[in-house]
């Protein structure tokens, strides 16, 4: 599924995304940027030690932030490690903290120079983030972005298995709809 923003184009895939050939792909990373489970640790493990060694140099990452690397052994020449909110039950900031990730990874790419990105569903997995609501926060942050900001030509949000792409086909659809 796909949809045009602008310039931009705004994908949805179904994929692993170690396996994007997009420009950057964004990691769902912990706090200490040194890899962890779920897609935090296959991007660390498809894209080798070289990831790690500049992640090491960083000094961590803030929730909501993101700070940018090689890609080692990936495709993609970089990876935007961004960190996601831990759910809570929605009333401390998680859907703010949650558009920042997004927000911020654009920013990253635009700031180097990055035509394309492959984004995860973000914060969905260990951090317990409901996906439904996840992938409304994640469509609109980055259609408004796009809206406002030219540069990245290619957003794809690369979504592990069928629930989690059908989610975000509702989502995008929705979206849609109402603009």
């Amino acid at each position: 599924m796909e949809v045009r923003i602008n310039h931009s184009k705004l994908e949805l895939k179904e994929g692993d995304i170690t396996e994007a050939d997009t420009e950057a792909v964004v990691n769902a990373a912990n706090r200490s940027l040194l890899g962890g489970g779920g897609v935090d640790g296959a991007i660390h493990r498809v894209g080798g030690p070289e990831i790690l060694e500049e992640c090491r140099k960083l000094g961590g990452c803030e929730t909501g932030d993101a700070k940018i690397t090689t890609g080692g052994n990936l495709k993609a020449k970089c990876v935007i490690h961004t960190v996601g909110p831990v759910y809570q039950g929605g009333g401390k900031g998680e859907a703010e903290l949650l558009a920042s990730c997004y927000r911020r990874s654009l920013d990253a790419a635009r700031e180097n120079g990055i035509k394309s990105v492959s984004f995860p569903s973000i914060s969905t997995g260990a951090y317990r983030y409901p996906m439904e609501e996840a992938a409304k926060i994640a469509l609109r942050t980055v259609t408004d972005y796009l809206k406002k900001h030219q540069e990245v030509e290619l957003v794809r949000f690369v979504l592990y298995g069928k629930s989690a792409y059908d989610t975000y086909s509702q989502a995008l659809a929705a979206l849609t709809e109402n603009t």
